[in-house]
């Protein structure tokens, strides 16, 4: 029985994958049935749930996150609202983390996914400053490169990512290339991608998102210290959002 939103092949019986082919499985036509995830963001609540779930799931410390919830207020009053942007690993087709890991801790699978190896890391931060999405951390605890990886245990296992599974609103869809839900909608409706121009062909697609969340520099920066007081930051080092020229 599929669940609403989630269509074919996603099921709802404790988040299991029905039908999907095992990571290094070929697809009819010889190509890898790949990985892709859509984030529609027309259903996100901001509720932050995936985050929470991948810390728990991943044991990722305290400091650092895999995913996380970007939020920004657009428009002026009285026509302003909150836009939010699930933001993480893309995924990437052509991953610059991958080719520039000198140990090959960072690498694409079969399947599309863009996983790590913490045994082969070194620390040296190449994917980091490779990485145009900056979706890439160093572990404090074990010193070695993370990022979100597609719950690739989860998926080995049959099921559905930890953030997947969660989310109240089904705002987070996945689905390999070809016939499934997630695959449909990147196929037949309007979707954006962060960062086009860096020409790494990202896997992970936003439906609905608004301009100023997937661009940093579209965003409008507030006059005077109109932020959240949980976004203020001062001091040296310490570099407020949005467009310098924007103001006002």
């Amino acid at each position: 029985m599929t669940t609403p939103g989630h269509g074919p092949g996603l099921v709802a019986d404790g988040g299991t994958i029905a039908g999907a082919a095992p990571a290094d499985a070929p697809a009819l036509d010889g190509a890898s049935r790949r990985w892709l995830k859509v984030i529609d963001q027309t259903r996100c609540i901001g509720c932050h749930a995936c985050t929470t779930v991948c810390k728990s799931e991943n044991e990722v410390p305290l400091s650092v996150t895999r995913t996380y919830v970007k939020s920004v207020d657009a428009g002026t009053f009285p026509q302003a609202r909150r836009a939010f942007q699930v933001t993480r690993c893309n995924q990437c087709e052509d991953a610059p983390c991958v080719t520039a890991c000198p140990t090959s801790a960072m690498f694409t699978r079969p399947d599309g996914i863009v996983d790590f190896d913490k045994g082969a890391c070194i620390g040296c931060k190449a994917c980091m400053a490779a990485c145009p999405y900056d979706a890439i951390f160093i572990n404090p605890e074990d010193h070695s490169a993370e990022k979100c990886n597609f719950c690739a245990h989860r998926i080995d296992a049959g099921l559905e990512p930890a953030c997947v599974v969660v989310c109240p609103t089904q705002a987070i869809l996945v689905g390999q290339a070809g016939d499934s839900y997630a695959a449909q909608i990147a196929a037949r409706e309007p979707v954006a991608v962060r960062r086009p121009e860096k020409g790494t062909r990202p896997k992970l697609f936003y439906r609905g998102a608004a301009e100023a969340t997937l661009d940093p520099l579209a965003a409008r920066r507030p006059a005077g210290g109109t932020f959240a007081w949980s976004e203020i930051q001062s001091g040296p080092g310490f570099v407020v959002p949005g467009h310098p020229g924007a103001a006002g």
